[in-house]
């Protein structure tokens, strides 16, 4: 791996979440590069605003920080359509855009009526695919989706792809083909299980595919004060709890039972239930929570596994104080003797 895009630096994102409308989007984004973030991902979900529309008004709205989905996947949208989509985020962002694609939440394609068939295959069609859209080539694809004679107008251009993984097949398929990964991971023990699959990738990574950047996309919530900090973090964990598998459970001491709890009362619509039911060992594992001090610690630890970070939801119980703190605390990480 290497430390940040080829340039020796560590790489500091940040999740926007288009439950805001694209002015506010836009003005987050502004502050994100203001305050020194990389690169700044909008995240994608159907009950949300649309990423790419916020995208581009994120784009208007800097002119440094590199954008792009964080992530979307290749069920709900056609994946030359995404191409064309993350090309058009290049273009107006004067090559600004990167492209983070997954495989998607499986309830959440459910609801829409989307099979969730063959992840790790269409997820490496889709940017194989973009790929050669983007290099100004007419493709037909017959695999996991069709495609005939489809290209796209628009000047020819190269858009990194980073893969957004968390079991080790998606990490280790990340590590041989993509640019980069979003490990959906908060805690070294995670990120450090997650380095040695993205190392077994590595070995069979061609010479000409260049250099690979792992980045943790982290839960992070930071606020002055400890405890509403990590009370912010509670609905976000209760939807990853709902999702961990087994060993990542196990990994973490958290009953079963429990988590099976959250769950539960998540797949029934019952939020409130969902999020008290969080444990403070749930918000540990799963969620960088806390003051400025405590959030600095932990992305210290967490860059012993990767080559950067990027702050995901929740942020903190108020955005605009939360960038601001997160900020200070990759500076207080920057400064120390291991930063």
């Amino acid at each position: 791996m290497t430390a940040g895009p080829g340039d020796g630096e560590i790489t500091w994102g940040i999740e926007l979440t288009p439950e805001h409308p694209p002015d506010r989007m836009a003005d987050l984004a502004a502050l994100a590069e203001a305050e020194g973030f990389d690169v700044a991902f909008a995240s994608s979900h159907y009950f949300n605003r649309d990423p790419f529309v916020a995208l581009s008004r994120m784009a208007d709205a800097t002119d440094t920080i590199r954008l792009g989905p964080g992530v979307v996947n290749p069920y709900d949208t056609h994946p030359v359509k995404l191409a064309s989509q993350a090309a058009t985020v290049d273009e107006v962002s004067d090559g600004r855009a990167v492209f983070g694609v997954g495989a998607g939440d499986r309830s959440s394609l459910a609801n829409l009526g989307f099979e969730h068939e063959r992840p790790l295959r269409r997820v490496l069609e889709t940017f194989d695919l973009a790929r050669e859209l983007w290099a100004g080539e007419t493709v037909t694809h017959d695999g996991t989706f069709t495609a005939r004679d489809a290209s796209l107008n628009l000047d020819a251009r190269e858009v990194p792809v980073y893969v957004g993984a968390q079991g080790p097949h998606m990490l280790r398929m990340s590590a041989k083909h993509a640019d980069g990964v979003l490990i959906n991971a908060a805690h070294p023990a995670d990120l450090e299980w997650a380095a040695g699959e993205l190392e077994a990738g590595l070995d069979e990574r061609p010479d000409d595919r260049g250099a690979f950047e792992a980045l943790a996309f982290a839960s992070v919530s930071v606020a002055g004060d400890e405890s509403e900090a990590r009370e912010a973090a509670r609905p976000p964990v209760a939807f990853i709890v709902g999702g961990a598998a087994e060993p990542v459970l196990e990994r973490h001491d958290i009953d079963r039972d429990a988590a099976s709890a959250v769950g539960d009362a998540v797949e029934r619509g019952d939020l409130r239930e969902a999020f008290d039911r969080v444990t403070p060992a749930m918000i540990d594992a799963f969620c960088i929570a806390g003051t400025t001090e405590t959030v600095a610690d932990r992305f210290d630890a967490v860059l012993e596994h990767v080559d950067g970070l990027v702050a995901g939801s929740p942020l903190g119980p108020e955005l605009e104080d939360a960038i601001e703190r997160a900020s200070d605390a990759i500076d207080r990480v920057e400064r120390s003797p291991s930063g």
